[in-house]
């Protein structure tokens, strides 16, 4: 069940970064891949610059780092995409 979980929040998080990421990002299917991989992006990355995301309740707070966490993908693997 928490496997289940934490793939809808990814996939959630993949369609909002796309949506935040000029352009929509890859299209609707690889936004919530690269959603769903953000969120343990997300969380690592965050983890090892010590920051903390405590907004409203975990499910806001794991978006919230599953989002940021698929934007640094969608950027990265933009800089690959345009060449």
């Amino acid at each position: 069940m928490e496997l289940l979980y934490i793939l809808l929040i990814g996939a959630i998080a993949g369609w909002l970064a796309g949506q935040i990421w000029k352009g929509g990002g890859f299209g609707l299917l690889w936004n919530i891949i690269i959603g769903i991989v953000g969120s343990f992006v997300g969380g690592w990355l965050l983890n090892k610059l010590g920051i903390s995301i405590n907004l409203g309740g975990p499910t806001i707070s794991l978006i919230i780092t599953s989002v940021i966490g698929a934007v640094v993908i969608l950027f990265v693997a933009g800089l690959f995409k345009k060449r």
